[in-house]
């Protein structure tokens, strides 16, 4: 098993996620088997209860597993599918430990960070690592490497103990076994004109002093690098020159292709022992993206409706998706974020400009997405919305949170329910359209949704929606709600056309519906943005982006 450390410096958010999946990328195209593990050094056990605010959006994986959202990166670069184990928290290491405390497994020793952490991180790599994954396909692989991801930076006082399990396990296995790759940022400040790199060689210190050395220095920059700054990088860093390599900011599918232009292959396959026949085209198929994205040759706009659109990564998946399907397309996204309590009539009193600007962006746009979310905080918005959508036949797809207010906006506006609402935003209404699932709301917050791979059958072999899946009986997708619609109100609901034409295995909970005489306007109780991928894009995103771009597909 070969194992590469993935570390960063200087800031977080500099893309170690998508430098480690392009590393795995990269190995994946010389033929080796590639499994990996995201490290988050919170005290949290899992990123369910965090906030899109802080953390970004919470990535879902096919057991439930409420996860960092740099696994969706990976599953979506590898295609492959993980699960709970790949992602480690310093509070599943904390649990692990104590559990084992408890039950008098360390015969009466004072249980300490060093070895009993460090220990319990280092069984838990290598476990993993020799665990067998899945492919997206279905077929299972026997991993050859794993890489491994350490989040936030180095110094952080919550990776010590995580910086020190790698520290010892670099000699606990053979020295070609173990790679450390360091991310860090090159400082361009338009005040000198030049590049600045005493950051980064701060940063190397500090890795140096916890005994790490970096095997690859991956330098995040707006521009190149200089020759004249690999040079000083390389002295003060003690690397060879051919070990530090620029990253600049670049698009997304182009980023592989850099890596092996850089001299990346020749560098892990001395530094690892490696021994096998690169073909001419290693990431051929990122370079076909790259390519394709080129050559787009015609706009979609989507409007996104949602309360965290002050921070992009709120919906990393589902702007992901967008991207995949408009690729497909031929089509260029122009994605426009649209705050959902903006277009509320509240905000019509308090803040009229904007209000107006809101519902001027909301008009000009070929489609329009509601995304999942949590709380009452803009739902009316979003209501507001998904009236406009149904009522002028602008393509609408509406996910988990968006699906449930899209049938409050049917049952108020066609079914004429005066104040029919969810028990989510109004316990006391009279007509309860969306009600609670009573064994995912247990008082505890943590892992108790309705969450992970379920499957779904069609019942209505007409629909788009059926079309788009391939025409297949049934699907399994990825879900995390607490909230599903009111069985009692489902006959009055379809009586009027809007329909659920796909229901969960016991034919109770509704989990797909589609509106007659509409160009698309689609929802989805699950979230089919965890399992989009760049070539094989999610037939709901796809049917959103070929009726916006003609509706009369």
């Amino acid at each position: 098993m070969k194992y590469i450390l993935i570390t960063g410096g200087v800031i977080s958010g500099v893309g170690k996620g998508i430098i480690s999946s392009c590393i795995g990328v990269i190995l994946q195209g010389l033929g080796l088997k590639v499994t990996t593990i995201k490290i988050d050094p919170y005290i949290n056990v899992d990123a369910g209860t965090f906030s899109p605010h802080e953390h970004g959006e919470v990535f879902v994986l096919d057991d439930g597993s409420e996860v960092d959202l740099d696994l969706g990166n990976y599953e979506r670069f590898l295609d492959i599918r993980l699960n709970s184990e790949n992602n480690i928290t310093t509070g599943k290491i904390f649990q692990k430990v104590i559990s084992k405390e408890r039950k008098g497994e360390y015969l009466g020793k004072t249980v300490e960070y060093v070895p009993h952490i460090t220990d319990a991180i280092q069984e838990w790599v290598q476990q993993v690592a020799g665990t067998n994954i899945k492919q997206n396909g279905g077929d299972t692989i026997n991993p050859e490497v794993c890489v491994i991801e350490l989040g936030g930076t180095i110094g952080d006082i919550e990776s010590m103990a995580f910086t020190e399990a790698f520290r010892q396990m670099q000699y606990n296995v053979e020295k070609e076994d173990f790679l450390t790759v360091h991310v860090s940022l090159i400082l361009d400040p338009k005040a000198t004109g030049e590049q600045k790199t005493k950051p980064t060689q701060r940063s190397v210190h500090d890795l140096g002093a916890f005994g790490l050395t970096p095997d690859l220095l991956m330098c995040r920059s707006e521009k190149n690098l200089t020759p004249e700054v690999i040079k000083k990088l390389s002295k003060m860093c003690n690397v060879r020159a051919e070990q530090v390599i620029s990253v600049p900011d670049m698009a997304l599918y182009s980023i592989p292709q850099h890596l092996v232009d850089q001299g990346v292959i020749k560098v892990m396959f001395k530094l690892l022992n490696l021994n096998l026949p690169i073909p001419p085209n290693v990431v051929s198929k990122w370079n076909n993206l790259a390519e394709k994205t080129r050559n787009c040759s015609k706009d979609v706009t989507i409007a996104l409706v949602g309360k965290y659109v002050k921070f992009s990564d709120a919906y990393a998946s589902v702007n992901k998706a967008l991207g995949h399907a408009a690729l497909a397309s031929g089509a260029n996204l122009k994605l426009v974020y649209i705050e959902s309590s903006n277009l509320e009539e509240e905000t019509k009193i308090s803040n009229e400009e904007k209000y107006n600007s809101a519902w001027s962006e909301l008009r000009k746009v070929n489609g329009i997405i509601v995304p999942g979310g949590f709380d009452k905080r803009g739902t009316e918005g979003k209501i507001a919305a998904i009236k406009f959508a149904r009522e002028n036949l602008v393509p609408f797809l509406g996910i988990c949170l968006g699906f449930q207010c899209a049938v409050i906006e049917f049952a108020r506006n066609i079914l004429n329910l005066t104040g029919a609402n969810s028990t989510e935003f109004d316990g006391s209404t009279k007509h309860q359209v969306v009600i609670d699932m009573p064994e995912h709301n247990q008082g505890i917050m943590g892992g108790t949704m309705r969450l992970g791979l379920k499957e779904t059958h069609f019942h209505d072999k007409s629909s788009k929606i059926y079309n788009l899946y391939g025409k297949v009986d049934a699907i399994k997708e990825r879900h995390r709600h607490r909230y599903e619609v009111n069985p009692a109100y489902v006959d009055q609901v379809e009586g009027h056309g809007l329909t659920f034409v796909g229901k969960d295995s016991e034919n109770i909970r509704m989990e797909i519906f589609e509106l007659k005489n509409h160009p698309y306007f689609v929802g989805v109780q699950f979230h089919p943005e965890f399992l989009s991928r760049p070539t094989k894009p999610s037939p709901p995103f796809v049917g959103l982006i070929t009726y916006s771009l003609n509706p009369l597909a």
